[in-house]
């Protein structure tokens, strides 16, 4: 799938919730537990912070948002985490395994280091192996497991931690 990669807009929420709300909704692939409304997400993407990264990946053809990666810092209470940012990659179903997420890294990693990032740390949930390998495919190396971390529906989940030097 051709896709264009760019940063994420104000007008992009309602396309970022479409993909988010049924990733939520199946309660198998991320520790969010409550849909999100367009204007929650808007208002979060206006106060992005400025060294964040917020790329959406846009099909050309049909200009439909396929899916979204997002980079915030790691820690604002302390400069000794500045070098690192932690992120989250969400696909749209129906388009996975179509080089979306293998678009948003690159643009991602580019981002990141102009931002001057060293690294980028994220946590995956212990029973999404789909989105680990992902992961592992883009250069990130498993560091430990925060067992029994989430409580989602009254089960516990592990969570991988994961990190990539950049």
């Amino acid at each position: 799938m051709e896709l264009v990669v760019r940063e994420a807009r104000v007008e992009d929420a309602a396309a970022i919730v479409a993909i988010l709300n049924p990733i939520i909704a199946a309660g198998q692939y991320t520790a969010f537990d409550t849909p999100f409304t367009v204007a929650a997400e808007q208002a979060y993407l206006r106060g992005f912070p400025a060294r964040g990264v917020f790329h959406v990946a846009v099909n050309p053809v049909d200009q439909r948002v396929r899916g979204f990666q997002s980079m915030e810092p790691f820690a604002t209470y302390t400069h000794a985490f500045d070098h690192v940012g932690t992120l989250g990659t969400y696909v749209d179903q129906a388009s996975r395994r179509q080089g979306v997420a293998s678009a948003l890294f690159a643009a991602t990693f580019a981002a990141a280091r102009r931002k001057d990032y060293e690294k980028l740390f994220t946590f995956v949930r212990g029973d999404n192996p789909g989105a680990l390998a992902t992961y592992v495919k883009h250069g990130f190396a498993v560091v430990g497991t925060a067992r029994r971390h989430a409580k989602i529906a009254g089960a516990y989940v592990d969570e991988i931690m994961i990190e990539r030097f950049l």
